[in-house]
């Protein structure tokens, strides 16, 4: 029997071991709290080999350390503090930074208390496979852990037990490599801290402990030029000054204090939000805010005052008297700052470009609307920044002249793919062989002093104009999560891969518990030509009273992703699935997503059940919802499914099935249309690939919805209804779901002023319904594409629909503008969005097939979720987006090659310099931009375009149909195919 001793802890060891602090509860009471250290000496150092520390199969660090480093020729091993983690990640990440690191726990914790993000990186560092990374639990060691004293702050504590741990280790290693008698010593591994601390470093060299600067460290690695270029501008202490540093021109007003920011939005003399930059002018943002109907307005550097896209921020508004109206003038930042210079942007004397950028904000005040007056104001601190990497290249004219080839370091500009982004001084020494590609660049910070931000570069893409360098930009611009699904992900999945099939049926079987047995109804599938993931499919048959029996059968995902799983939090963090033009990034492993919940036909499947009883005239009289096993029919496309619903010849029961199906379709959504639904459009269309191999784009077309795009359709949104119902009825604090809430009148006024003016139309906004009806009556009957261009514009009125957990807001915020429904979740796409697996969880808790995880009972963790959810699918939305827009440009770049491309478009947008234009065939926008002066008339939506000789003006409105001339040129900004826009009728606008 193994012996067990029980010491007494001394009453003055209790001051190590215990940790007392004070918290404020979320009602303001003020708790103590004592906590327990359990201290151990057997906490294992992590370096292979090592003869005091017990036996540990998974040590990572190599005994000798590393021998690449010229300052450390006897091997050594990096112990980062935690500002190296916060400042400099993408170095840290690099591949080409390879030593053994050692991370001590109390860094980790430091880092997720300061930046989740971050943290999150750290944690996947930490498991990738091409770096050597410890954790040493340091907190529990009795050699290494520390106590707060008195009067020292926390962050002096953390930095105290750093070095506790660096020195512990170096002494750790001499104690574990004595010297052996009569055998020359053998040198012994550094342990090295690396810290950009000054004061920390200072302390350590005063304890004899080997410490070194990130910059000092990466000058003297093996690939010091690469590297550098990787480090942060915070994190350095010898960083070259830019000319005139001495004496800098103060550009932008210093921000408040935090106290004060939130003081003054606390009191409503304040107002916080989210800043928005102008995609036409450079010069303009603005900041939506609850207190204004209408996002105040920012004019000018100095009042955006170093705001970056999505920035939280902190706006003063001015005295009414000094509010004004948007601009009416499309301003480019490229063509505007085109002389600029990335070293002489911190100069004391004001330059070319800040008196340009002058000239331009003058000449703009003294033709402003006074009609659209908006709240204007000025950003006057920053609560939460939005930096990111963003996707770069780097501007040609920004190279030293002098020497444009040369490889010392240079400051440059990076200029990003996105307008809504300035451009991002960075400093490096590879800029020659980095032009023409396509690059990441991280924003480091943005000083009072400075024009721009300054960054540093992160890695290359790939050339630009590759298909490989567009797609891997694309998917980080929009922060798709892409990466390959690890281990612990893949090890989630069934052992038997592809070979799993639903067993059979029998009582023991778990697979079969409490299901249904559907196999035998006559279900099928209808999809878009080429859907691997199908996951929803639908039967309909006559019931003996005289009514019908319709199902919606969704594939079972949650049977295979279980709660609080590595594939699981995965699914989470990707929240949708992605569909490029001619790549999908899976929410799932594919084995999941195209194979073993992929309803297909002929093969046996758990799905999870809605069906109703539904009169003739598509009135529910009942609905249930059940686990069950189902074996598709067949699986049809959209077209495939028409025309078999369409052939007289054709009448057996699945013909029927899909008739019965449509027949119901129909009367569901004249219910729909007539409790207020909208029927709105977006600019669809539709790109043929040459191959699958090639991927190459040879013709562009507008997507034609059948009627059995509607079928389908209106049963997901049943199904979609009929559950929310319920899971809201059992969870009424924490059900997901999801809303569409009422844009504010003020939204569509510039629409309805529009339509009044240029059509003698009214758009009534007061309801759904209302706004419905007077849709139905923008016709213009010489046009039928008009109609379709006002629900275009209409739709880009909406506000976005959210996720929201039902216990987070008021009942009577629930519902969904755009459908006229009440209660709304998602449910029937499991495979590709996170939030129908949680709808699916709370649905099986609902009707007691299984248990709720504790997770899906907190409202604070679903909160948290659906954050992220609703964020990667507008990011997913955009995405798609994006990827149609590069093709269609690569299609018309190869059409134009062989012919001019001229085609029909409508005029969106009026601008003192120029037109927006939309071509409905080809689902794009473009400006038309006009080099001579133009008379434009902002109140009637008008411009008047002089001809070549002058002699007669042609006047153009938003709605007139025009001809225009389309080419694709490279864009400076995303180094790609640009399409480019010229008018050709009415008037020709490439002689002007």
């Amino acid at each position: 029997m193994v012996e067990i001793t029980i010491r007494k802890r001394p009453r003055t060891e209790a001051v190590v071991t215990q940790r007392k602090f004070f918290k404020k509860t979320a009602r303001g009471k003020v708790i103590k709290v004592l906590r327990e250290r359990y201290l151990r000496d057997d906490v294992t150092c992590g370096i292979e080999g090592c003869r005091v520390c017990s036996e540990s199969s998974d040590a990572t660090l190599p005994s000798s350390g590393s021998l690449d480093h010229s300052s450390y020729p006897d091997g050594h091993f990096v112990l980062p503090d935690t500002n190296v983690f916060l400042a400099q990640m993408d170095l840290m990440e690099s591949p080409l930074f390879s030593p053994p690191i050692i991370l001590l726990q109390t860094v980790m914790e430091e880092v997720r208390h300061r930046s989740l993000p971050l943290y999150n990186r750290l944690k996947a560092l930490v498991k990738a496979d091409d770096k050597q990374i410890w954790v040493f639990y340091n907190e529990y060691r009795s050699e290494t852990a520390v106590i707060r004293e008195e009067g020292e702050t926390p962050n002096d504590r953390n930095d105290r037990g750093i070095r506790k741990a660096t020195s512990w280790y170096n002494s750790h290693i001499s104690i574990t490599r004595p010297p052996v008698k009569g055998q020359p010593n053998r040198p012994l591994p550094t342990v090295v801290l690396l810290t950009d601390d000054v004061a920390n470093r200072q302390k350590a060299e005063k304890e004899g402990i080997a410490c070194i600067s990130v910059r000092k460290y990466v000058e003297a690695s093996k690939d010091s030029g690469k590297l550098s270029d990787l480090l942060s501008a915070p994190g350095s202490d010898n960083i070259e000054p830019t000319r005139a540093a001495g004496a800098r021109q103060v550009l932008y007003p210093d921000y408040l204090p935090m106290s004060t920011l939130i003081a003054g939005v606390k009191a409503g003399q304040l107002h916080q939000g989210h800043f928005n930059a102008n995609q036409y002018n450079y010069l303009e943002g603005n900041v939506p805010v609850s207190a204004f109907e209408k996002p105040i307005l920012l004019i000018g550097r100095e009042n955006m005052n170093r705001a970056v896209q999505g920035d939280v921020v902190v706006v003063e508004v001015f005295d009414p008297k000094e509010w004004k109206a948007p601009a009416d003038e499309v301003v480019d930042q490229e063509t505007t700052l085109k002389n600029d210079d990335a070293d002489d942007s911190e100069e004391e004397v004001e330059d070319e470009e800040g008196i340009t950028e002058r000239k331009v904000m003058q000449s703009e005040a003294s033709i402003r609307s006074l009609s659209a007056k908006q709240p204007t104001g000025r950003i006057v601190g920053i609560i939460k920044r939005n930096w990111r990497s963003y996707v770069c290249h780097i501007e040609s004219t920004s190279l030293m002249s002098s020497n444009p080839t040369s490889l010392s370091q240079q400051t440059v500009f990076a200029t990003p793919v996105s307008r809504l982004l300035p451009r991002i001084r960075m400093r490096t020494r590879q800029a020659p062989t980095l032009l023409g590609q396509k690059i990441l660049v991280t924003i480091d910070r943005w000083d009072a002093t400075s024009r721009y931000p300054d960054g540093h570069f992160v890695r290359a893409l790939g050339r630009a104009e590759s298909k490989e360098a567009e797609q891997e930009s694309l998917l980080l611009e929009y922060d798709v999560p892409y990466r390959p699904f690890g281990k612990a992900i893949l090890d989630c999945l069934p052992s038997e891969g592809d070979a799993w099939v639903v067993p059979p049926k029998a009582d023991a079987v778990p697979e079969w518990k409490d299901r249904e047995d559907l196999r035998g109804l006559i279900i099928c599938s209808i999809d878009p030509p080429g859907c691997q993931d199908i996951d929803d499919a639908l039967h309909a048959r006559p019931l003996p009273n005289g009514n019908i029996e319709a199902g919606v059968h969704i594939a079972d995902v949650s049977h295979f992703v279980h709660p609080d799983t590595p594939m699981d939090n995965e699914a989470a963090a990707r929240g949708s699935t992605v569909y490029l033009v001619d790549k999908r990034i899976d929410m799932l492993p594919s084995l999941l997503g195209t194979n073993l919940c992929s309803l297909r036909p002929h093969v046996e499947r758990l799905a999870f059940s809605v069906i109703w009883e539904l009169t003739p005239e598509a009135d529910i009289v009942n609905v249930r919802f059940t686990k069950s096993v189902i074996a598709s029919k067949s699986a049809f496309t959209y077209d495939e499914a028409q025309v078999r619903k369409d052939d007289p010849n054709l009448n057996d029961d699945l013909t029927k099935s899909i008739r019965l199906l449509n027949s119901l379709a129909q009367k569901l959504k004249a219910g729909r249309m007539a409790a207020g639904a909208l029927n709105l459009a977006s600019p669809e269309v539709k790109i043929h690939l040459d191959s699958a191999e090639s991927s190459d784009p040879i013709d562009v077309e507008q997507k034609v919805l059948k009627e059995t795009n509607s079928l389908v359709e209106e049963f997901m949104l049943l199904a979609n209804i009929s559950v929310a119902q319920k899971i809201q009825e059992t969870f009424p604090q924490t059900a997901v779901l999801r809303r569409h809430l009422p844009p504010p009148p003020t939204n569509f006024e510039k629409l309805k002023d529009i339509l009044q003016k240029r059509k003698g139309m009214t758009l009534d906004v007061s309801s759904s319904g209302a706004l419905a009806a007077s849709l139905d009556q923008c016709v213009d009957l010489e046009e039928p594409a008009f109609n379709t261009l006002v629900r275009i514009m209409t739709t880009r009125c909406m506000l976005s629909a959210e996720y929201f957990c039902s216990g987070s807001v008021a009942r009577d915020t629930f519902g969904h503008y755009g459908l006229a429904s009440p209660i709304y979740t998602h449910f029937t796409s499991p495979i590709r969005r996170y939030a129908d697996v949680l709808a699916h969880r709370q649905l099986a808790a609902a009707i007691n097939f299984s248990p709720l995880h504790a997770t899906l009972h907190s409202k604070s963790h679903i909160e948290r979720v659906l954050e992220i959810v609703n964020r990667r699918h507008r990011m997913a939305q955009m995405a798609g987006r994006a990827s149609v827009e590069f093709y269609v440009g690569l299609a018309l770049k190869s059409r134009s090659e062989k012919e001019t491309v001229i085609e029909d478009a409508f005029v969106i947008r009026t601008f003192r310099n120029g037109l927006g234009v939309f071509v409905s065939k080809l689902g794009i926008e473009g400006l038309v931009m006009f080099k001579r002066e133009i008379q434009f008339d902002a109140d009637n939506y008008t411009i008047s375009v002089p001809s070549a000789s002058g002699a007669e003006s042609t006047t153009i409105a938003v709605f007139d149909k025009v001809r225009v001339q389309i080419e694709v040129e490279k864009d400076k900004n995303t180094q790609r195919g640009k399409v480019k826009m010229t008018l050709v009728s009415p008037i020709d606008s490439r002689a002007l």
